[in-house]
């Protein structure tokens, strides 16, 4: 078939593409279209990995697949549909995460080419990092409802994806959660935290129980007390682990929706400095709640102009919600081994039953409107609308672009952006030129180096991995020397060398105000001087901050213009798609960050440079009315986890005013937002 189909191709074209040997990372709604068109090109050589199984949700935009492929490895289904394109095309299906360290630099120099069809920024940056280091091009691609980008990755050449900073995922402090929330999304957290510390994983960091550290609670303490323990004896309750109270309970979903809506929020009501300026919230009593009517969703008639998960229930029926979920949650829960636990997914009905419930019932004791199952489902599962035919569009661009490169022709390589609406000279893709590497960049420089400003008495060796290295800096496996003149190992990823290191402060390595430090990251072949700027002045929640970047909060930050973020099928959070959009909330609910599952999802770089084409473009009215086709959506991200799972992710509206100048040979193109 190859043969048949080199026809519109030049020779040696065609030839290099029989020969070209193809790396595909992700097999979700962009890598279905690709794989395809591939095939249909004329590529026999194709490797192809994902992690992700296929989910009946897939079907409706990933065709390689049908129903009874459900529960089945995506990249393997992928593999024998293609298969009946062109049998006689060679490809290698891998069920198994890019970020595996089996899959080194040795493993990317093999291919002539990679094209990522992902959709969360972790599995990106490891991906740009293998690329550069094996010095190979990279196809980077990503779609968000109508719109997508492709463009063209090549070490030395071009910009690399982590050239340009993104916007940093925002959270909220635990005392906002637990204590005082006052959005929709807050109450949506606090659920899928309560279903983690009653089913899955307890995380400390995810307590639901009032915050008695609360900052803003300083309530006078004796008075106080006497209150909460007066509280304690109505309910009968005693303050423990939630988990381990739920399960001296047996999971008694009355004696649970008493502690949570009762018993908590009146002990909250005894913190009086919260509730000054705030409507205190209205505890619920399971009686009197049981007294009132239940309304059932109408499952019968299905052409309702309302459909049953787009409906709002009263608090009676998410009571009664509350405790059918909990009562089949810990039965999945029994049985289950000792020690092990059940993983949140928005996909289980009673996982996302539990959670819809919680949350509604929280909204309506913190006195906000209810929503329906749907678009608690949308914010807590980090799902936007995935067009097919979006996917469709894209894939073809970087087939077109992967054509370029096996001509020899990068130069002619563009960032292409598909709009939602045509620009002014009607056209829905708009190519821009690529730009240079950044000088400066932390990643592709020839010596990377960054400055990170933090506290070295009250930062540990834990949080500089995790959260500076791991988290900001993108490093799978670190490893930290102190170049002290001693060569000092801080941090090593042989598992328990240096665990004992890690609850220690920085300054009890003799770390200070200019100390170097060498981080390597063998598996991505990558190196990084970190110099330290020891300051006792850090904002309020800051725990460190990288020279040149925004800061690094713990909590959320004020308004601010960030980018939008695009990824395979869904941004880095989720919108409801309701006709009440000015209600969503800028936050992101990242679940985990899987490849070819939409959960989080990916991200447009704030690029400011500006770019003379020789020939006219139109790339400033495409980012012009891009922007406008996004004024009204709201990015929301919940951060939970950094793994790769079923992704996320929380960005914010983004603010532009890109200006467009004529000249006489063409025009000035802004850089535009990458969405990859």
């Amino acid at each position: 078939m190859a043969a048949a189909l080199s026809g519109p191709l030049r020779p040696e074209l065609a030839q290099a593409v029989s020969q070209a040997r193809v790396l595909v990372v992700g097999a979700g709604g962009i890598g279905c279209e690709l794989l395809k068109n591939l095939v249909l090109t004329g590529f026999s050589s194709i490797y192809v990995i994902d992690l992700d199984t296929i989910d009946v949700s897939n079907l409706n935009r990933q065709f390689l697949f049908q129903k009874k492929h459900v529960g089945r490895s995506k990249s393997q289904v992928a593999k024998e549909s293609v298969l009946q394109f062109c049998p006689e095309a060679n490809i290698i299906a891998y069920h198994d995460s890019i970020m595996n360290p089996d899959y080194n630099v040795e493993f990317f120099r093999q291919f002539t080419l990679v094209m990522n069809a992902l959709d969360n920024r972790a599995a990106r940056n490891h991906v740009n990092r293998m690329c550069l280091a094996a010095d190979i091009p990279l196809i980077e691609s990503g779609t968000a409802g109508y719109l997508g980008q492709v463009t063209v990755i090549k070490k030395g050449v071009t910009e690399c994806y982590e050239c340009q900073p993104k916007p940093t995922q925002k959270t909220f402090p635990g005392c906002t959660i637990r204590n005082t929330p006052s959005e929709p999304i807050h109450c949506i957290v606090w659920a899928k935290y309560l279903f983690n510390q009653l089913f899955g994983e307890e995380d400390a960091d995810q307590e639901v129980s009032p915050d008695r550290a609360d900052p803003e609670a300083a309530w006078e303490p004796a008075e106080a007390e006497a209150r909460a323990l007066a509280s304690n004896e109505d309910g009968e309750i005693k303050r423990v682990s939630t988990k381990e109270w739920a399960k001296s309970t047996g999971y008694d979903p009355v004696k649970l929706f008493t502690k949570l809506f009762k018993d908590d929020i009146r002990y909250l009501l005894t913190m009086d400095k919260l509730w000054r300026k705030r409507k205190p919230p209205v505890p619920l009593d399971w009686a009197e709640v049981q007294k009132q009517e239940q309304n059932i969703p109408d499952q019968q008639n299905e052409s309702s102009a309302v459909l049953k998960d787009q409906q709002v229930l009263n608090v009676r029926s998410y009571a009664d919600l509350f405790s059918k979920s909990v009562k089949t949650l810990s039965l999945h829960l029994a049985e289950k081994a000792d020690g092990e636990a059940l993983i949140w997914d928005k996909d289980d009905p009673s996982a996302m039953d539990f959670v819809t419930a919680a949350a509604n019932l929280r909204m309506h004791v913190f006195g906000m409107n209810m929503k329906s199952r749907f678009d608690i489902k949308s914010m807590a599962g980090n799902i936007i609308p995935a067009i097919a035919t979006t996917n469709a569009v894209i894939a073809g661009l970087i087939v077109l672009e992967g054509l370029k490169i096996l001509s020899g022709k990068i130069d002619q390589c563009r960032t292409i952006f598909l709009n939602k609406q045509p620009n002014p000279r009607k056209k829905l893709l708009v190519p821009c030129a690529l730009d240079p590497p950044n000088p400066n960049c932390y990643v592709c420089a020839s010596k990377p180096e960054v400055t990170v400003k933090l506290n070295t008495h009250k930062v540990t060796v834990l949080t500089l991995q995790d959260k500076i290295l791991k988290e900001k800096f993108a490093m799978v496996a670190p490893d930290v020397q102190i170049e002290d003149g001693k060569g000092t190992i801080l941090i090593s990823s042989e598992e328990g060398e240096t665990e004992a290191n890690n609850h220690r402060k920085l300054s009890d390595f003799g770390i200070r105000n200019g100390t170097r430090l060498q981080a390597d990251d063998f598996l991505q072949d990558y190196t990084l001087l970190i110099n330290v700027l020891h300051s006792e002045d850090l904002e309020k929640d800051v725990e460190f901050e990288v020279v040149g970047d925004t800061p690094e909060r713990i909590g959320p930050k004020p308004s601010e213009p960030t980018s939008r973020n695009i990824s395979n099928g869904s941004d880095d959070g989720a919108q409801p798609s309701t006709s009440t959009a000015p209600e969503q909330e800028d936050v992101v609910i990242v679940d985990s960050e899987d490849e070819g599952t939409s959960s989080n999802a990916e991200d447009v770089e704030s690029r400011s440079r500006k770019r003379k084409l020789e020939k006219g473009c139109e790339c400033a009215g495409a980012k012009r009315s891009r922007a406008e086709q996004e004024q009204d959506q709201d990015d929301l991200m919940i951060v939970e986890s950094e793994d790769e799972g079923a992704a996320s992710s929380l960005g914010e509206e983004e603010s532009r005013s890109h200006k467009r100048k004529l000249e006489e040979k063409g025009c000035e193109c802004i850089r535009a937002k990458s969405m990859c």
